[in-house]
């Protein structure tokens, strides 16, 4: 039976079932666990959660209480059980980039936790995953742009576990463009997040090798995807989205993917889905071996791969999910200024914000100015530009604020 208490009432031992407030006012990553270390009891004590959710019929009661008291508790459970939050309205860039920074600190922790546990054989905890993927999904509706963005500017040391981040956001902001419901868009969400589960079983000096692999070293990369399908499919709990996305991220519509050469319908549309948002983070993100390419290069590198490598409605679907020149991308407008991408227009893919900051004539800095190209009479973006030919060093501070 659950039992809301405060934090004041809680001792070890109790099972804690839910955390009252939003997963983001609590420091742990998971719930649904019993409370053994008298550092987490601190730790929730000082926090500045109030109340908790207890299972007595997994932990011990609180101490002390009447039966009539326990029984009154059954009221609140009903209660407890409410309508999905109501999701925010679109948002600014500059207002939601603090919150998904926030949201993707403390993303990377949950999924480093989620990798180790896997390393020791333990099973997904999908309820916290969920909540996870809950968090990252109100913000890429507030704004596509800031989280997606955000989890790509990591260091090559944290690629594995942001790389889960930043294709969860992917796979729900292109469920959407692709009008699927909420459960679908949910279920998209957590395959984003678990379809690399695998990489946790990789060996490390394999993972992270700053060169080439060889051909031995690369058959055991290629075996993430099964190993990652064994774990949740052994852990049980898992989605059939989520087995299916896991399993097939890396297949190609030509039939040349593995694990099993898969092609055309043959492969799923949400599989599909992952290979695309897989691709387009890994070729824009940071790693050991290579610098990562801008956002807006890489959708061209990717729509001259697209007949053989994706479906090409789904991809068509994403372009429009992120933009021929997604955040961060760095433009040359009509003028000669350089600029960065800051924000897509809801009226053309060709017309985004641009914040100017540097000019090609002058070859100097100048002072930085917002421009909304969807404007009547605005320049026009003439072409990407590659921020090493004009000695331009860290153009991300100029959006990612």
């Amino acid at each position: 039976m659950l039992k809301k208490i405060a934090v004041t009432q809680l001792t070890l031992g109790m099972h804690i079932q839910e955390f009252c407030g939003s997963w983001m006012d609590h420091p742990f990553w998971r719930e649904n666990f019993v409370l053994n270390a008298a550092a987490d009891l601190k730790t929730i004590q000082t926090c500045g959660i109030k109340e908790v959710w207890i299972d007595i019929q997994k932990g011990v009661d609180v101490v002390g209480e009447t039966k009539q008291e326990a029984e009154a508790e059954i009221d609140d459970v009903l209660e407890h059980i409410a309508p999905p939050k109501p999701v925010e309205v679109r948002v600014s860039m500059a207002d939601e980039v603090k919150r998904a920074a926030k949201i993707c600190a403390k993303s990377k922790e949950a999924v480093v936790s989620m990798f180790q546990e896997a390393r020791m054989g333990k099973a997904v905890d999908h309820e916290a995953a969920g909540a996870l993927v809950d968090e990252i999904s109100n913000s890429v509706m507030r704004n596509p742009g800031a989280l997606i963005s955000l989890a790509r500017l990591r260091s090559a040391d944290d690629y594995t576990y942001m790389h889960s981040v930043a294709v969860c956001a992917l796979m729900v902001a292109l469920s959407r463009q692709l009008s699927l419901d909420d459960q679908a868009t949910r279920a998209a969400g957590m395959a984003g997040l678990l379809h690399d589960l695998g990489k946790a079983l990789m060996p490390m000096e394999v993972l992270n090798k700053p060169g080439k692999l060889t051909e031995e070293e690369f058959r055991i990369i290629k075996s993430h995807p099964v190993e990652g399908h064994r774990l949740l499919v052994e852990g049980g709990g898992a989605g059939e989205v989520s087995l299916d996305v896991c399993l097939y991220h890396h297949e190609k519509v030509d039939g040349s993917g593995y694990p099993k050469g898969l092609k055309g319908d043959e492969i799923s549309l949400f599989a599909k889905m992952g290979a695309i948002c897989d691709v387009y983070d890994a070729i824009t993100s940071n790693r050991p071996y290579k610098d990562g390419w801008d956002p807006a290069e890489s959708i061209r590198k990717m729509t001259e791969w697209s007949k053989g490598h994706f479906d090409e409605r789904v991809f068509q679907a994403f372009v429009k999910s992120i933009g021929i020149y997604p955040t961060g991308s760095l433009v040359r407008l009509a003028s000669g200024r350089l600029g960065v991408v800051i924000e897509q227009s809801q009226k053309s893919l060709l017309a985004p914000q641009v914040k100017v900051f540097f000019s090609t004539k002058s070859k100097a800095y100048i002072p930085p100015e917002i421009i909304d190209l969807s404007k009547q009479g605005a320049e026009k973006i003439v072409g990407r530009e590659d921020a090493a030919t004009w000695g331009l060093t860290d153009i991300n501070r100029f959006w990612a604020q």
